[in-house]
Formats: structure tokens, sequence, C-alpha cells
């Protein structure tokens, strides 16, 4: 199941098709991650204004989920010249099966379409904070800029959310992936209506918890699948909530525990935040949960002054990390999972993960790449995900490495 190469070719290959469709102030953001990105970009240079486009209207027009409220063609990301951008407004499902709307942005190659339109990418930002401002939208490189626009320089569009209350006025579910993978779903029809030369075929991609999250869209497919849809990647995204809790829960604070307690919070509105944070823990959590980049605690408090003793057994918390365990239910498509295999918590998690995910009969090409961190491998596996990506669409049979 393991794959080891020359990633530092591959890497390179991606890092001169990024060169090639982004600004000089962008070449670094492909292997960023949020936080780096945060530190090495100013504030003023990186974002946009939070403008009335997201604004929801009241009430909500009617619609159904996927049905778009508005949309808006946009020209101030730094993707290129050969990406045309269109923002989109649109109707999703809460956590708690509510009408709400999700904002996102439509990338598509600026030239004309094949016959059939352009195949979708449904792409999945990693989750990056909670509060309105923090729409990967609302970034100049949409985070994942240089990567996204050497796939719309490749022919295909590229749908990506900015998940339920990142921009629009709603609450945001955090790493809530059934919440966060409706939204990934309902971006496509939405996508679709707002330009049409957009393909009905698509697949979901992402990774770290967007990847996750792609995963979890090819698990909702079994629930009401939809025919058009061929499958997911997920990169650094067999994550397993409950393991990872359990393994930073024997380290210091993280601000992660305060974004945690904010999504319970939202899927389960009765949930008390003094059960599981500190009047310490509490003041974090409104801090971080007001802005895109609070500044780090010195010298970082210890778990015990933040987090109640027993938290973990809280009936909400429980719950939450239930719903949110991937391989518990069918895929009715294809996966391509990547992982990198230098680093042992994280490798074994996957491999637990995609364990699970066979066991149940799922169809996975699992490959592991000889990195030392998550954020070069988006990087190192391109190769591998073109080609998955361009089979799927010309209707080829998926490879399936699942003992």
């Amino acid at each position: 199941m393991g794959r080891s190469g020359n990633t530092k070719l591959l890497l390179l290959a991606v890092t001169l098709a990024s060169l090639l469709v982004a600004p000089a102030t962008n070449k670094a953001a492909l292997a960023q991650t949020p936080s780096r990105y945060s530190d090495q970009m100013p504030m003023l240079r990186r974002t946009l204004r939070l403008t009335p486009f997201y604004d929801t209207p009241v009430p909500l027009p009617s619609g159904r989920p996927g049905d778009l409220i508005r949309s808006q063609p946009f020209d101030e990301y730094d993707l290129g010249t050969g990406v045309s951008a269109m923002r989109i407004l649109y109707h999703s499902v809460s956590a708690r099966g509510e009408d709400v709307a999700a904002s996102g942005v439509v990338l598509i190659p600026n030239r004309m379409p094949p016959p059939a339109g352009w195949p979708v990418i449904a792409w999945a930002h990693r989750f990056m904070a909670t509060a309105r401002p923090c729409a990967p939208s609302l970034l100049r490189a949409l985070n994942n800029g240089p990567f996204l626009s050497m796939y719309v320089n490749l022919g295909y569009a590229v749908v990506a959310t900015d998940y339920v209350g990142l921009g629009s006025d709603f609450r945001n579910a955090f790493v809530d992936l059934q919440a966060n993978a409706t939204d990934v779903i309902y971006s496509v029809p939405a996508a679709r209506q707002a330009l049409r030369q957009l393909s009905l075929k698509w697949v979901a991609m992402g990774d770290g918890d967007g990847g996750a999250a792609a995963l979890a869209v090819a698990e909702l497919q079994s629930d009401k699948p939809d025919p058009n849809y061929l499958g997911s990647v997920a990169v650094s995204g067999a994550i397993d909530l409950k393991a990872e809790i359990g393994r930073l829960s024997e380290r210091e604070w993280q601000d992660g525990f305060a974004f945690l307690a904010y999504g319970i919070k939202t899927v389960y509105p009765q949930f008390s935040l003094e059960d599981m944070l500190t009047p310490k823990g509490l003041a974090r959590y409104a801090a971080v949960n007001q802005t895109c980049s609070a500044p780090r605690l010195s010298p970082t408090p210890a778990l015990g002054d933040m987090l109640k003793a027993g938290w973990q057994g809280n009936p909400f918390i429980r719950n939450f990390l239930a719903r949110n365990t991937l391989g518990l239910r069918p895929t009715p498509a294809p996966l391509l999972i990547v992982s990198a295999e230098d680093s042992p918590a994280a490798d074994s998690m996957a491999f637990r993960v995609v364990a699970r995910m066979c066991a149940q009969g799922d169809h996975i090409d699992f490959e592991t790449y000889s990195e030392n961190d998550t954020s070069g491998l988006i990087g190192a596996s391109v190769a591998t995900q073109i080609s998955w990506i361009k089979a799927r669409f010309a209707g080829q049979k998926a490879p399936n490495n699942c003992p």
C-alpha cells in the first residue's frame, strides 16, 4: 500500500506550475498552513473586506439546498490571468437541519469550455477559524490559490465553499464533518447555476481536515447518492477526531480546543461550555472566536488551567466525536487517500481509518509518501492526484489496494 519516490521532483513540478499562474507575492502559499501563511503575509495585503455581498437576506429567500441566492464576478484575487472567479452565496443545510446560507467562490479557465462543460473539483478548505471575516474567499490567494489555479489551468472548474458561517452570517460548525461536507455538496449545483459552462460531473477534494470533509462527502452519498459524483481525494485527510483529541489532550493547551467547543455548541446548542472550559478557557474561547488571528498565549497554559477535569466524558462531546468518526458508513464511489509515512502519529491514525473503511467494502487507492510533514504532501502527491482525477472523468476503473 506504500509508495516512495522522488518527492522533491514532484514538489518542484507543482511549484513551477504555481509560479506560472500566481504573482510573486504568493509563491509560497502552496505549502503553507494557515498559521504560517498568517505569519508571513501582512494582514492588509492578504485579506479582502467583508462586503454586503456576504450579508444574508432576512428572511432567506425560498429555495432548496444548492439553490443560488446571488453571484458576483470578482477580479481581485491573486490567481493569474488564466483564471476567472465568481463569488456565490447559496442555500445549504446546517448541522441541525436548518435552511442556511453559505458563501464560496468558483474558478474557471479564462477560455472556451469543452462541449460538456468544465469538469468540476469541489474543494474543501482546511478549517481555519469560526469568525465571519475568516472566509477563505476573503483571502487574496484563497488560502491555496496557486494549487487551485494549477487545476484550473489544467482544464477544471474549482468550486470552493467557505463553509456556513465563514462569510455568511450564520454560526459556523467548525470541525463537524457532516455539516462541512453538506456545504461542499451543495456548492456544486449552486456553482452550476451561476456558471452554466460547468459539467454535471464532479469530484470532491481537500487536504488536512478539509480532506476529512471530502471523505465525509463520500459517506453522505450512501444516503442520498448523486449519479454525477465520481469520488473524493483526501490529502492527509484520514483523520480520527477522537484519537486526535486524545493525543492533543496529552500536551499543552491549543486553541483548537476552543474551536472544538464552538463546533459542539453549534451542533448541540444545549451543550454548556462551562462543562468543558474553565474560566480561563472561556476567556480564550471568547477571544479566538471573534478574530482570525488572535495573539498566541505566552507562556502556553497547561491543559488543567483551561479544561475541566473529565470533560471528555460529557455526553454532547461524546456524541459529537461519534458523528465525526470516518469509516462507519460505506462510500459508493472510489477514494484516493494520501498520507505521509514519516509521521508515526498521523500514520497510525491514517492506517486505522483506512483499515476501517476497507473493512466495510470501500474502494480505496491508499498512497503513502516519505514526507516529514503534511504541508509538503499536497505538492509531493500532485502527479498521483492529477492522474487519479483525470481517470475518474474519463470513466476508467479506479485502482483499489484494500486488502
